[in-house]
């Protein structure tokens, strides 16, 4: 096996860890993972406890440490939020003449009419993760995947830019150096799961990706292969047991665990559900309610964070063709009768859950589920040949920093070794 490949993906609820090796036949395969609670060490994806964080990191790293037999040094990281905004951009390079008919194009062309597209004055407290070209126009012939090796007198690109603040990459960095590793780069977590998730297919026909976190909801929308638009809204399913321990007088613990027992949010599988017992505080007896009580609860949130980030796409994309699924990815994914309520709210029966089965074993089919989404794709980009090799951007440390001695928390000592909304009928005519 080779040297372990490290996807994290730092969530406001869990942060998940996923390490993956090469095989001698240079076949990837996932060979341990783990996840740890945030213990508040982010809020609506932002970190902002740096300690807890990285004991977190520290935490869930190590637990798959275990499951795969390795110790680790590096890791490529996966974050989403508010903190990440993305625009679409157009950069233009005349060829390299040869003569008065132009000249053929080389890839030195395509990396100028690129480069010229990131040429974009960005404020200052803003970093580019990712420039993502999306296709190329030869003169005057548009949508061209690869110009390379064509004629041609004038290269033109659009690209989707992914811009973080310079405040969070930093805060990434600090986390992962305090608890014992190096950043081996950073991806933004819808773009990752793509790689695990969505079939090359979905990718060319349209399709939109929705991960439904703890703090917050993110989604890319992917057309002819490429990202067109990016969006994200601070609610997510943390909102949901908040509401579920306003609405019973309970614990937020307490909520939460009843939203993973008996949660539901589709009132066709009400049915399939026993009572729910509410427990009370101060010795007094607990309480029997109907489970379509609790999904009146659930169902509410649910639909709102739903409508809300379909707001967030039709606001930002032009794409107006998508033909193929909108993927649900992340915890609240898993939440019964997601499929269903996705429907209704976006007017289509095109939705699934997207779970990452690519490369992960048998004996580790937990790491199946759709919350390891980012994770697995994370790995999956950071191979040879993965998106992170065709996706450029500036967020990868030039080089690793030096461990912060006088903190509370300071994970192991590693030795250094870099790894390298608006109307449902708009949506009608989308699907």
């Amino acid at each position: 096996m080779s040297f372990p490949i490290v996807g994290l993906d730092i969530g406001t609820s869990f942060v998940r860890a996923v390490i993956a090796e090469l095989s001698e036949d240079s076949e990837l395969r996932i060979t341990g993972f783990g996840k740890a609670p945030s213990s508040n060490g982010l809020r609506n994806g932002i970190i902002v406890n740096i300690v807890a964080t990285a004991r977190a990191i520290s935490e869930a790293i190590e637990s798959a440490e275990l499951i795969a037999g390795t110790q680790v040094t590096s890791c490529f990281v996966a974050i989403g939020g508010s903190q990440i905004e993305g625009v679409n951009r157009k950069g233009v390079a005349p060829v390299a003449a040869r003569g008065s008919g132009g000249g053929e194009i080389s890839r030195k062309d395509v990396e100028s009419a690129i480069e010229t597209a990131r040429a974009v004055k960005f404020p200052t407290d803003r970093q580019i993760l990712h420039v993502v070209p999306q296709s190329y126009t030869v003169d005057d012939e548009p949508g061209i995947k690869d110009p390379v090796n064509m004629m041609g007198v004038r290269l033109e690109v659009n690209v989707h830019i992914v811009t973080a603040s310079m405040v969070a990459v930093q805060n990434v960095r600090t986390c992962m150096s305090r608890a014992g590793y190096d950043l081996g780069g950073i991806m933004l977590k819808t773009l990752a799961a793509t790689q695990a998730v969505l079939t090359a297919e979905e990718m060319e026909l349209g399709s939109i990706i929705i991960d439904i976190g703890g703090g917050t909801t993110d989604a890319l929308v992917v057309y002819e292969g490429a990202p067109v638009c990016s969006a994200s809204i601070p609610f997510g399913g943390i909102h949901i047991t908040r509401d579920i321990g306003v609405g019973k007088l309970i614990s937020f613990e307490a909520a939460e665990k009843i939203k993973k027992t008996s949660g539901c949010c589709w009132p066709d599988l009400v049915e399939n559900y026993d009572d729910v017992i509410i427990p009370r505080v101060g010795g007094k007896p607990p309480e029997v309610i109907p489970p379509g009580q609790l999904c009146v609860i659930i169902q509410a949130r649910m639909e709102e964070i739903l409508r809300m980030i379909r707001s967030e796409i039709v606001r930002k994309s032009t794409v107006s063709d998508l033909s193929g699924n909108i993927v649900l990815i992340g915890g609240g994914a898993a939440l019964p009768g997601a499929v269903e309520l996705t429907q209704k709210v976006f007017s289509t029966g095109a939705v699934r859950v997207g779970k990452p089965v690519a490369a992960v074993p048998d004996s580790l089919a937990e790491c199946r589920e759709s919350e390891y989404a980012a994770a697995v794709g994370l790995v999956l980009s950071a191979a040879p040949g993965g998106a992170l090799n065709v996706v450029t951007g500036e967020a990868k440390p030039k080089a690793p920093l030096e461990k912060e001695k006088d903190t509370p928390y300071n994970g192991r000592k590693k030795s250094a070794k870099p790894l390298g909304e608006v109307i449902v009928d708009y949506w009608r005519e989308l699907f």
